[in-house]
């Protein structure tokens, strides 16, 4: 186990008054113990219990998963025709609360309401995803990485523009690139938008052939030793209209003002509205129709988002996007977004690509 990320989240049972949880996400029972599986339709937790005389944490695995024994130091396996939920219950105590995060089912929870494993169950995702939301120097780097790899990566997709090249190849060939690189896999389905599609935040790469003169927008990130990246770009591949140069503008002097206010103890809030109010003094506020970003880690988007509802103040060592941006159908679609790591004066921007105006030679 990783006995410092334990100790945090046992820190914060407190606030939830909890004395156990179970954790059923994957990936946070890697972030605090080091194993991982994927176990589809299998049961996998994680007990964490501040109960004393009983163990801090019990890992429930099935026997076809990978051997457990080396990441922590009380493991409870089990088979297929086992239930699972006996055992369970023998690490809980049924008389307090038991916290249970975002990731179990109603197909297991269910049955442990029925058979009283605990006096009463408590949302509690937040003690692991709060404590997963400060990054460690360690985390610090590997997501800086990430994101060098992702402006190289950026390089790499506008020299592919071309004229009668599809946003799918475009997009089904950056894999191989993020692996030269040396990252492991993408973060998210690359986003790949040329023309009138840029419009749409969440286009899907298509069969949507290039002509020189579109507008092409790529939001793409990759995975480096388990952490993500996220940035997107905007490019011209002829010269700009004076609206269209005006809207890229606007986009850019909103990412930039949002990046410009953050510190400790600005909130989210803030944040997103300082973006915002560019957009809306350029009077293009209706078409700026998202969040300002998100936070992010081990997946793309992880909880905790940059809007104008979350009035949490950010905090140091939190990782997060900002990603203002214009989106006009029929007409033209900017975003550009980066990643950004809170600092005890500031921010540090983890993307290195410019913002400028670029005109690609296609």
């Amino acid at each position: 186990m990783n006995q410092q990320r334990v100790d945090r989240v046992l820190a914060r049972f407190g606030e939830k008054g909890l004395e156990q949880a179970l954790i059923c996400d994957p990936l946070s029972i890697w972030y605090l113990s080091g194993y991982y599986t994927e176990p589809y339709e299998r049961f996998f937790a994680l007990v964490l219990s501040a109960r004393s005389g009983h163990p801090e944490a019990t890992l429930f695995c099935n026997r076809l998963f990978p051997d457990a024994s080396g990441c922590c130091d009380n493991v409870v396996t089990f088979s297929d025709t086992d239930d699972p939920l006996p055992l369970v219950a023998a690490a809980c105590d049924p008389t307090v609360a038991l916290g249970v995060d975002k990731d179990l089912t109603a197909r297991w929870l269910l049955p442990m309401m029925d058979a009283s494993v605990a006096s009463s169950f408590v949302l509690a995702s937040d003690v692991v995803d709060g404590v997963r939301s400060i990054k460690d120097e360690d985390e610090k780097d590997l997501m800086r990485k990430a994101s060098l790899i992702n402006d190289e990566a950026m390089k790499w997709l506008a020299a592919q523009v071309r004229e009668g090249v599809t946003e799918e190849e475009i997009a089904s060939g950056l894999l191989g690139e993020y692996r030269r690189l040396g990252a492991q896999d993408h973060s998210f389905t690359p986003i790949v938008s040329f023309g009138p599609n840029a419009a749409d935040p969440h286009h899907e790469p298509d069969g949507t052939v290039f002509h020189k003169g579109d507008m092409v927008l790529f939001d793409v990130g990759c995975k480096y030793d388990w952490y993500c990246s996220d940035m997107t770009r905007t490019f011209f591949t002829a010269e700009p209209t004076e609206h269209q140069r005006e809207v890229y503008e606007t986009v850019r002097r909103a990412n930039e003002a949002a990046e410009a206010i953050i510190r400790p103890g600005v909130t989210f809030a803030e944040i997103d509205l300082t973006a915002r109010h560019v957009i809306e003094e350029a009077g293009y506020g209706q078409y700026f129709t998202h969040r300002l970003g998100h936070q992010i880690g081990l997946v793309d988007h992880e909880p905790g988002d940059v809007s104008a509802t979350h009035d949490e103040p950010v905090r140091v060592g939190q990782i997060f996007s900002i990603e203002p941006g214009i989106y006009i159908e029929g007409d033209v679609g900017v975003r550009i977004e980066d990643l950004v790591i809170v600092t005890e004066d500031g921010c540090e921007v983890l993307n290195h690509y410019p913002h400028d105006v670029r005109i690609l030679e296609v």
